[in-house]
């Protein structure tokens, strides 16, 4: 049994067959949020708190995208075939998350969108980089973009989102960036 708290992530392995969520407030229950790839090799489940994450710190106030990205499910840090996740956390004054925007031509992500304010947005681009779309996300919504299409997104205030990472690449820096002013 592992107990978890805000913004912690168990990395469960392959094999396991019963998972079971259970709060221990029932007046304010726990949300889960869950991100699962095929897996050729079973690893130890492991819990990875907040604090244990490998923390790295992009982007500026000056161009709105300061940000702290907690890298959590990562291969340093937790044996996966395939999986990556990690939580972004924007700072006060930022509202743009991944910027500039990138495709990863061998593995696809997932964003889940948490701790926007109510009456509030976040919107989230995708689509080729000389063919975007936007799509307005609500508090906890998600998006899956594929290995061809940019994934970034421009808040109205500042907010969290959940990244999850799926392919047979797990260079997390294996990204083809797209230059800010070529993107349409």
């Amino acid at each position: 049994m592992y107990e978890l708290t805000l913004k912690d992530v168990l990395y469960i392995g392959r094999g396991v067959k019963e998972v079971v969520f259970k709060s221990n407030d029932e007046n304010n229950p726990g949300k889960f949020y869950i991100n699962s790839a095929p897996a050729h090799k079973a690893f130890p489940t492991k819990k990875v708190s907040k604090a244990d994450a490998n923390k790295i710190e992009l982007g500026s106030l000056e161009t709105e995208n300061h940000r702290k990205v907690n890298q959590q499910i990562i291969g340093y840090i937790v044996e996966t075939c395939q999986l990556q996740m990690g939580i972004t956390e924007l700072k006060i004054g930022s509202v743009w998350n991944t910027m500039p925007a990138h495709v990863h031509d061998r593995r696809m992500e997932i964003y889940y969108y948490l701790d926007i304010p109510q009456d509030q947005a976040v919107c989230h681009f995708m689509g080729q980089p000389q063919e975007t779309r936007h799509i307005w996300m609500q508090n906890h919504q998600a998006v899956i973009s594929p290995p061809w299409s940019i994934h970034s997104g421009s808040g109205t205030s500042n907010y969290t989102f959940i990244w999850g990472m799926a392919g047979e690449n797990l260079d997390y820096g294996d990204m083809d960036v797209c230059k800010i002013n070529e993107l349409r």
